[in-house]
């Protein structure tokens, strides 16, 4: 490795453990989404409302067995359709129902249950045996909710999203509020609350120092699985395979903030001395998943040359080798078995 190299991976070493230092602004623990993407209906939502077209559909309400969950969002838009709150058996009757919820510039309420045995044994039940309670909303009618929606896509914040059965909506994220009162008759619901309370936790954040073969793919999976990331990466030969993160930098300084969010950290320069100053770093931070690239041999040399509290602060959360052992050989099967063990991790760790 140049010299210059290893002067500027130190640097960026010690700012990474200035940023999230015990005391510092890291959370002690989780506080993201633990499940599901809803990053592309959130962009799609946002461009929609800027041509105030389209019509929001937010599950406020569940029970039974259901695809969604109460905070699930979809945009409906003439023919075309982001998200998803059923397999695909609900989808015509909520596209029809928007429509007339845009045409008529209103609330709609859509209440769809099929529990009942009736259903079933009729053939008109759709086999999930649950029940969704659904808040149809034209985009037209909420100024200035896409200030709110690429405020919650650009991380760090969770987006509070209160709905009201008298139409009344307040939502807010990162210290931005919009409030809207929408024309709608009072949904005939038994038992009808006075309103929703649906906050929408911030996406989870991964943190790639160091990147090779396996990292365009493991970013495009994290980000079809929810996942905003973060590449550091100064050396020209692999400076593109980083190019597909959220956030992209040569070096830690470059990345434009002294503190990020950092939930995972994937330690996979595939260089020794590059990857002990990593180590270095994290071992002082607050990261709840930290991943070695690398076999177990190559963990145990790198730990001989940190001190033992560096070891002991590193050993509760280091994955090493990171990955889930699902068979296969080649950057595909790493990026695939790194992907699969984040999603399981945050699946445990964001409903702890």
């Amino acid at each position: 490795m140049p010299a210059t190299a290893g002067v500027a991976a130190a640097a960026d070493a010690a700012a990474l453990g200035a940023a999230q230092r015990p005391g510092g602004a890291a959370q002690p623990r989780p506080d993201f989404l633990s499940a599901g993407n809803p990053r592309p209906v959130a962009r799609a939502l946002a461009a929609a409302a800027r041509r105030q077209q389209g019509v929001l559909a937010l599950v406020v309400e569940t029970a039974g067995s259901t695809y969604a969950a109460p905070g699930a969002m979809a945009l409906f838009e003439g023919e075309s359709q982001v998200g998803w709150l059923s397999g695909g058996c609900l989808e015509p009757e909520l596209a029809r129902r928007a429509a007339q919820a845009e045409a008529q510039g209103r609330l709609e309420w859509l209440e769809i249950d099929t529990r009942d045995d009736a259903h079933l044994f009729s053939g008109a039940a759709l086999g999930c045996r649950g029940r969704l309670r659904i808040a149809l909303l034209p985009l037209r009618m909420l100024p200035g909710i896409e200030v709110l929606l690429e405020a919650w896509q650009a991380g760090g914040t969770t987006l509070r999203r209160d709905v009201a059965a008298d139409g009344t909506l307040r939502w807010e994220a990162d210290g931005q509020d919009r409030a809207w009162s929408l024309p709608c008759d009072p949904p005939e619901w038994s038992p009808l609350p006075a309103g929703w309370r649906l906050p929408l936790s911030r996406p989870p954040e991964a943190l790639l120092l160091g990147a090779g073969p396996e990292t365009p793919l493991l970013l495009r999976l994290l980000r079809e699985l929810g996942w905003r990331t973060r590449a550091v990466e100064q050396r020209p030969r692999w400076s593109m395979a980083a190019c597909d993160a959220d956030d992209h930098a040569r070096t830690w300084h470059d990345a434009g903030t002294a503190a990020p969010v950092c939930d995972a950290a994937l330690v996979m320069h595939h260089a020794f001395e590059l990857d002990r100053d990593a180590l270095e770093a994290l071992a002082g931070t607050r990261i709840p998943f930290i991943g070695l690239l690398g076999p177990r041999r190559r963990r145990d040399d790198l730990f001989k040359l940190l001190s033992p509290a560096r070891r002991a602060a590193l050993e509760p959360r280091l994955h090493s080798p990171v990955g889930l052992d699902l068979g296969g050989q080649g950057p595909e099967a790493i990026a695939l078995s790194i992907a699969a063990q984040l999603q399981a991790w945050r699946a445990r760790a964001g409903q702890a």
